[in-house]
């Protein structure tokens, strides 16, 4: 780890925020052996009674079955994979939508139920209702479609821990006996699986009678299905943070490692997921006991006040803005890419939005650059020729030959809109604010780098070069996406500046700078900030609504649409100005 010191103050990132979660006392259970001395106290044996224990992704069966086995003592154990059609069927079902690339494929709209065999289903369901006393066990990933189940546990899993798993060899995609590269294996859960399961667990909430965490193996976690939904509405009425995903890469930096103390072992940390709830987690407290479930659970089961009305209207559930951050300090460039117009994304990948953005520099060192929009006088065919003999392993491209170079530095704002070619140079670091689907990221250039497994990074080269701008130049650039700082209100000890994003982007971004208390509303719709300067601030409710809510340097937070209005106000004993970045969907 470099030993360059990147902020004077004490770092007091927290890495784990929890939600404590009121009025459920009793209905949570950590460790296996409480976990099952609560279930079979809960089985109430009349006859024959079914206990259904329904699966995410990548849940790890073998344990899950071992625990279940040891309390329960079932008379007939039912694997859900026994009603699945044969893998060859299944690779064909999906193959349209799963495609021949590395990165990407269409998002399916297949349900649960395609992947099964009706004639197996009911053979299977034939051997529960056989049994005419005693407790049947049916376990595995679409399990309720088997048996409703006399009682429900629904196993739960965040995205975070299967892409770790996918990485360790610790699973298979659902319905698959075949490993596979990592980039495949998350293509085939982003595009199908993860859909296909979201809806169906969605459709189970209001009927799980339990629900376990089991994102770290060996210490699980499990609270009533009551008390989920009760932490998500407690969730949804105040505001709330996400728990953070580091993550290293090429290019990556030390800026994170430092302020955000993180384990010092890997070389670098590229990404933090700060906001993006399809991929983070939320971690509950409940009696004395940590759960973490998908945050995305929140957005799934509470999405009108989470979201708003107008927002949830305009994006059903789904979460559309997404903070991020990109740390190059001390590291190196990020690839050069743009992202895809709407309706090449429409027609292409079956989304109905793209990837909008914008960069903000959080810090950056001296000589600190973004690439951003082409170079004055730029010829489009060389450009295109140069970036093809690059990608077949010629001359490496000359990107100061053809992108417009800036200078970059700390509280800059740089808007991106989808279609505009750029990437962020080494020694800055960036909260990168986001429409949501961030999957769809063309790759023009590589700088020539391999990634951390040793291969060829993907190249999207055609992709990317359908949908540059080519009259996004120096000139245009300059005049409507660098620091587009317009004064919009002020009151005693504080400021709002209007800093973007672009008029083609549905994301409208405040920065306030603060000495004393700012009033704040939602609007009616979801609000995302991040302390961007000073160390420590504290969210309230101007009538109580809600307790006391701290946040620290760097950390990005939500406030759902339900709250209304909130103040956020300096930290006893902060120093200087304060600043906030909010971002909110213009409606």
């Amino acid at each position: 780890m470099s030993q360059k010191r990147y902020r004077d103050s004490r770092p007091n990132y927290d890495k784990e925020p929890e939600i404590i979660i009121n009025g459920c006392d009793g209905q949570a259970w950590s460790g296996w052996a409480a976990i099952g001395a609560e279930l079979a106290s809960a089985v109430r044996l009349q006859g024959r009674t079914v206990v259904v224990v329904d699966f995410y992704s990548a849940v790890d069966e073998k344990e899950v079955l071992s625990a279940l086995m040891d309390s329960l003592h079932p008379v007939l154990i039912v694997d859900a994979r026994q009603g699945l059609l044969p893998e060859s069927a299944i690779e064909d079902l999906i193959r349209r939508e799963l495609s021949d690339d590395r990165v990407f494929g269409h998002m399916t709209q297949l349900s649960i139920s395609d992947f099964f065999a009706p004639a197996k289903l009911r053979k299977l369901s034939q051997q529960v209702a056989s049994v005419e006393s005693g407790l049947v066990l049916v376990y595995g990933t679409g399990a309720a479609l088997i048996h409703p189940g006399d009682l429900l546990v629904y196993a739960d899993m965040a995205r975070w821990e299967i892409q770790l798993r996918y990485r360790r060899k610790e699973a298979l995609n659902w319905g698959s006996t075949r490993s596979d590269e990592v980039l495949r294996q998350y293509k085939r859960g982003f595009f199908i699986e993860w859909r296909i399961l979201d809806r169906h667990k969605r459709a189970l909430f209001a009927r799980m009678d339990y629900v376990l965490d089991t994102n770290r193996k060996g210490a699980p976690a499990m609270m009533t299905g009551r008390a989920q939904l009760e932490g998500l509405r407690q969730a949804a009425s105040r505001p709330f943070r996400l728990v953070p995903f580091f993550d290293p890469g090429v290019w990556g930096g030390q800026w994170m490692k430092e302020v955000c103390q993180l384990d010092p072992t890997p070389p670098n940390y590229a990404w933090c997921f700060d906001c993006v709830p399809e991929e983070n987690s939320l971690l509950l407290r409940i009696s004395g006991v940590r759960l973490e479930i998908p945050s995305l659970n929140l957005v799934l089961q509470q999405p009108q006040a989470l979201l708003g009305e107008k927002v949830h209207a305009r994006f059903g559930a789904e979460f559309p803005i997404r903070f991020d951050f990109l740390d190059t300090m001390d590291g190196g460039n990020l690839s050069l890419q743009v992202h895809p117009l709407t309706e090449y994304i429409q027609e292409n990948f079956g989304m109905h939005y793209t990837q909008d953005e914008s960069y903000y520099i959080l810090d950056a060192a001296e000589g600190a650059e973004v690439y951003l929009g082409l170079a004055a006088g730029a010829d489009h065919a060389s450009l295109a020729a140069d970036l093809r003999t690059a990608q077949s392993g010629g001359t490496p491209f000359e990107a100061d030959r053809y992108i417009n170079r800036l200078p970059a530095k700390k509280h800059d704002h740089f808007l991106i809109p989808a279609g505009t070619i750029h990437c962020s140079g080494n020694n800055s670091m960036v909260l990168e604010i986001s429409a949501t689907p961030y999957i769809f990221t063309f790759k023009l250039w590589d700088w020539g780098r391999l990634g951390l497994d040793g291969k060829p990074r993907p190249i999207h080269l055609e992709h990317g070069l359908a949908n540059i701008q080519w009259d996004r130049d120096e000139a245009w650039v300059a005049q409507n996406l660098v620091n587009r700082i317009e004064p919009i209100a002020s009151g005693p000890g504080w400021t709002e500046e209007r800093t973007g994003l672009h008029e083609r982007e549905f994301i409208e971004t405040r920065r306030t700078w603060f000495e004393g208390p700012v009033e704040h509303h939602t609007g009616g719709g979801v609000n995302v900030l991040n302390l961007i300067e000073g160390d420590s601030a504290w969210v309230e409710s101007p009538t109580g609504a809600f307790e006391p809510f701290a946040v620290h340097y760097a950390e990005t937070f939500v406030v759902p649409a339900s709250v209304g209005a909130y103040i956020v106000r300096p930290a006893e004993g902060s120093i200087g100005r304060l600043a906030t970045l909010k971002a909110w969907v213009r409606t």
